[in-house]
């Protein structure tokens, strides 16, 4: 015997059929102290305070970061015949 049930209602709706509680005003909130908090800190995700933030450590990262895209560019070379 086969039997086929359909139900047709909302999420809302089988969330409360099923006793689960509705979250929606705590994702809101969630959501919105998230908003709040990139908003304030968007200053530090420019890419002139990013490009700030790494050389501020070392004044020799520029030349390093040369000097790795030169090797990388490299590896895909074909390397020369010694005779």
């Amino acid at each position: 015997m086969k039997v086929t049930v359909t139900v047709d209602c909302t999420p809302l709706e089988a969330r409360e059929f099923l006793g689960l509680p509705d979250v929606q005003p705590m994702q809101a909130a969630m959501m919105d102290q998230m908003q709040q908090k990139m908003m304030e800190n968007i200053d530090k995700y420019s890419p002139e305070s990013i490009m700030q933030s790494w050389f501020s450590f070392d004044p020799k990262v520029g030349e390093r970061f040369q000097d790795m895209f030169v090797n990388m560019a490299g590896l895909g070379a074909k390397p020369k015949d010694k005779k």
